[in-house]
């Protein structure tokens, strides 16, 4: 165990404010909605600091980061929890074990342990993934020290509920942030996730002004959050605050874990959904879960040149050169050839 970060004491009482939950009056013994930290005779520890439950080298676009390195490698990390309970989670095995009863598992490293692999995998970054990295954040703190100083990225694949104050904390060491936006509705956030929309909002404009690439993610969930107006409300809020420079992936839903009986996202709905993100005047619209769509490639928002071709996660061509499309040479946004566009 680990003292955690981002926390205060009231009369042996605990109060996080590591993520937007806010848990207050955690008791000894007690946790909070995370399951990971744990008031423990009136300090509050992280439950989970070096227990790495899932490690791999993954290309960057499974993550995914389409704008940033593309081509690269991403040396992926994990420990058990989350501060969600999403229906449709497709790592519930792990992110919610420690609510589940099934414990704190994971394998001890140390953070240089994981920058040593990384490097040694020839990976250019570091991603903090598969569960929610908010609630590991001490761990991912002290491996992304580490990380920037031997050269290599740190990237954040997270449900955005992190507070104000963690992301001051964590500064300057985020580079990259795939924010899921799981609908724009926030009784659908209630329901689905046990969480409210504004706070994710908050927290992509804060990383948006600190000058960290952001990308978004919207799992689309037939009967949940695929209206047409829904779709056209994220666009907007991309476009107007985040810049329509920000790509937005927009991905298949397969039956998973609570939600079995509904059915996968149509290809067609997939591909409606992109057409309203471009039509919004969104610059990268991808398809995600739709294997050999052309929502899979990057095009100059300038000219419409094909730039990047991908085959899922594999990239078969890629004619972006220092930044720019070889034809009408329009920036091309995101980071390329060492460089952010």
């Amino acid at each position: 165990m680990k003292e955690a970060r981002l926390y205060s004491k009231n009369d042996g009482l605990m109060s996080c404010f590591l993520c937007s939950h806010r848990c207050s009056n955690i008791r000894d013994g007690s946790r909070g909605v995370c399951g990971v930290r744990q008031n423990v005779k009136g300090t509050l520890y992280s439950l989970v600091y070096g227990k790495v439950i899932a490690a791999h080298v993954d290309p960057i676009e499974k993550k995914p980061f389409y704008n940033y390195k593309p081509g690269s490698t991403a040396y992926s990390i994990a420990t058990v929890g989350c501060n969600f309970r999403c229906k449709n989670c497709q790592n519930s095995d792990i992110s919610q074990a420690p609510k589940e009863g099934r414990g704190i598992a994971g394998t001890e490293m140390e953070p240089g342990t994981i920058v040593d692999l990384a490097k040694k995998s020839g990976c250019e970054s570091i991603a903090y993934t598969y569960t929610e990295p908010t609630i590991f954040f001490e761990y991912a703190y002290d491996v992304s020290e580490i990380a920037r100083k031997q050269g290599l990225s740190n990237l954040y694949v997270t449900n955005g509920y992190m507070t104000p104050e963690m992301l001051d904390a964590y500064y300057p060491l985020l580079d990259a942030a795939n924010v899921d936006l799981k609908s724009f509705s926030d009784e659908t956030y209630k329901d689905l996730c046990g969480a409210r929309l504004q706070p994710i909002l908050d927290s992509m404009k804060k990383m948006k002004k600190q000058g960290v690439w952001i990308e978004v993610t919207t799992l689309l969930i037939p009967g949940i959050n695929d209206s047409k107006q829904e779709l056209k409300d994220i666009a907007a809020f991309i476009k107007k605050e985040l810049g329509p420079e920000t790509p937005w992936h927009i991905s298949r839903f397969h039956p998973d874990y609570k939600l079995m009986d509904t059915p996968a996202t149509s290809p067609k709905a997939i591909k409606e959904a992109r057409d309203i993100g471009l039509e919004a005047g969104l610059r990268y619209v991808y398809t995600g879960n739709l294997t050999g769509d052309k929502g899979e490639n990057t095009y100059c928002y300038n000219c419409g040149e094909l730039l990047i071709k991908r085959d899922g996660y594999t990239i078969r061509e890629n004619r972006i050169t220092k930044s720019k499309c070889p034809t009408c040479s329009a920036k091309i946004d995101g980071k390329y050839d060492g460089k952010t566009a």
